[in-house]
């Protein structure tokens, strides 16, 4: 849909967006520097550091940010179509570059330049295609057990990685770990909204059938908590724009896979739409790539 064929009540979701980009990228800023300041220089800080954050007001502010950015960004997905927030979404990716940038006292640099646009275009080009190609339809139970079921392995996967590997792995691997378990927290909780939306419209109330929701939200807190480690280790190792180019660009394509692979939304698609989807995944991925890759110059 075009931003010019929007009605007024839809076209107040963009700046409720903007809004919602602005406190994710100051967010991530803050809890960067509060993790780069909390750790004693440390490459990759330990579980015990991370827990030490909890004490410094820099880091919880970031979080009250964060946390405030959450409403927002449901708010506007409620307000205006899919096609017109989520590419919106990685605005924040460039108010983070530009924040890094201010606080090195340096322009960004051109190689971080053509990595945001990379990412930008590439997402912005996959979420078009996918809201354009793809249907939304009721989860049946049993597609619902197979998100979970690839949830399960991710998870028993995840969890040594986080707990003995996590002090030997990249920020790109951090980031992309990341990106995925938040993937996962997303698509279930979409899962969950509809399901109480249905209630709601319904009146009908739970059911002993809604276990599966149960189990949902018990698989988004261990998602959840999980991306969280990576997130805080990846701090520290690497740029806030880096992490927030998990959340924004990672995060939307393991989504959008999930609902294509696993929930059958894009069982009318045209045949072309599978290659556009690699294509432009692959190039927002690659700008993820280029950031892991890129060195600042230090501060003035």
């Amino acid at each position: 849909m075009h931003v010019g064929t929007l009605t007024p009540l839809q076209a107040l979701g963009i700046p409720v967006a903007l809004v919602g980009s602005l406190l994710l990228a100051a967010g991530a800023e803050l809890q960067h520097r509060g993790v780069r300041a909390g750790t004693a220089g440390e490459a990759v800080p330990r579980l015990r550091a991370l827990l030490a954050l909890l004490r410094r007001p820099v880091w919880l502010m970031g979080t009250g940010l964060l946390a405030l950015a959450i409403p927002f960004q449901l708010l506007s997905l409620f307000l205006a179509p899919l096609t017109v927030i989520q590419p919106l979404g990685a605005a924040a990716l460039v108010l983070s570059t530009l924040l890094d940038a201010r606080a090195r006292g340096r322009r960004p640099e051109r190689a971080l330049v053509v990595a945001v646009a990379l990412c930008v275009v590439g997402i912005g080009l996959f979420v078009a295609v996918a809201a354009a190609t793809t249907t939304s339809r009721p989860v049946q139970e049993t597609q619902l057990v197979a998100v979970l079921a690839v949830l399960a392995v991710v998870l028993v996967v995840a969890l040594p990685v986080v707990l003995l590997l996590r002090t030997r792995l990249p920020p790109i691997a951090l980031v992309l770990g990341a990106g995925v378990l938040f993937g996962f927290v997303g698509s279930l909780t979409k899962v969950v909204l509809d399901r109480l939306h249905t209630i709601w419209a319904t009146g009908t109330g739970f059911t002993a059938a809604d276990w599966s929701s149960a189990v949902c939200v018990i698989g988004m807190g261990l998602a959840g908590g999980l991306g969280a480690v990576l997130v805080q280790t990846a701090y520290a190792s690497g740029p806030a724009s880096l992490v927030v180019a998990g959340l924004t660009v990672v995060d939307p394509v393991v989504g959008v896979t999930l609902g294509v692979v696993v929930l059958g939304e894009a069982a009318q698609a045209p045949a072309w739409a599978p290659g556009v989807f690699a294509l432009t995944g692959a190039v927002a991925v690659a700008g993820v790539v280029l950031l892991a890759r890129h060195r600042p110059v230090p501060r003035r």
